[in-house]
């Protein structure tokens, strides 16, 4: 069990995941926010999530936006489903190498 508890006090070095965790964040990042942002994370719906569309914010931003949604937009929270780790996983993720594919 991961014990961050809040993505903004964590950083990159913080986020220890397991090879099968960050299998399974990579195929909910391009099933569940693709069907939403692209399969390609390029947009649709939602806006791109591509390293360049998110240039200019930083992990912890990207992972509050995961855990708390977007109120008033169909950005769900995911605070049921992730861990702050995970979130802050994913946004690192996302700013390094969310532009390749699947």
């Amino acid at each position: 069990m991961l014990t961050l508890v809040d993505p903004q006090q964590a950083t990159a070095n913080d986020v220890t995941l397991t090879s099968e965790q960050r299998l399974s964040l990579r195929t909910l990042l391009h099933q569940e926010c693709g069907s939403c942002h692209g399969l390609l994370l390029k947009g649709g719906l939602g806006p791109a999530l591509t390293a360049d569309a998110l240039q200019g914010q930083s992990p912890e931003q990207i992972a509050l936006t995961i855990m708390q949604g977007r109120p008033g937009t169909a950005m769900p929270a995911w605070n049921r489903f992730l861990q702050p780790a995970e979130s802050l996983w994913l946004a690192n993720f996302l700013l390094q190498n969310s532009d390749t594919a699947p």
